[in-house]
């Protein structure tokens, strides 16, 4: 097989031309129906109109309370990976996460550990959170943890 051998398998669609009188099936009214709006040409329909029903947004509550603007993002870590990136005797906390390429600037409600993976090395963690399981981990482990 050569560049020059190659053939093009798809088909063009060719461009349906309206309005091209009564033997093209789509002459006269160009598939357009008789009369009204959307007969016109520079008809646009507007969003949000239904017609004479009442649009959805006035059915919707337009006043209440959200809890998103007190919502608290916080960093979720598994102890696997941490021990991919730490190594013994050092401290796991905000700033050595930072250091080492975690985004945790974004983070304004610290880091979670969590009890994915297995970690090895000893290590001291300094933590917003732990998970229950996490906990248990390292407890069983022996090594030391603390919450923030």
């Amino acid at each position: 097989m050569k560049l020059s051998e190659l053939k093009n398998t798809q088909r063009k669609k060719r461009a349906k031309r309206v309005g091209r009188g009564p033997g093209s099936k789509m002459g006269k009214t160009s598939c357009r129906g008789h009369k009204g709006d959307k007969s016109r040409s520079g008809y646009k329909r507007r969003g949000g109109k239904e017609g004479g029903q009442l649009p959805l947004f006035q059915k919707l509550p337009h006043r209440g309370f959200s809890n998103k603007r007190f919502k608290v993002s916080v960093y979720e870590i598994n102890l696997g990976r941490l021990n991919e990136h730490f190594d013994d005797g050092e401290t796991i906390n905000k700033e050595t996460l930072m250091q080492k390429g975690f985004p945790m600037r974004r983070m304004n409600g610290g880091f979670k550990v969590l009890a994915g993976g297995e970690l090895t090395k000893k290590v001291v963690i300094e933590a917003n959170r732990f998970s229950k399981n996490a906990g248990i981990k390292l407890e069983k482990q022996g090594i030391e943890f603390k919450t923030i």
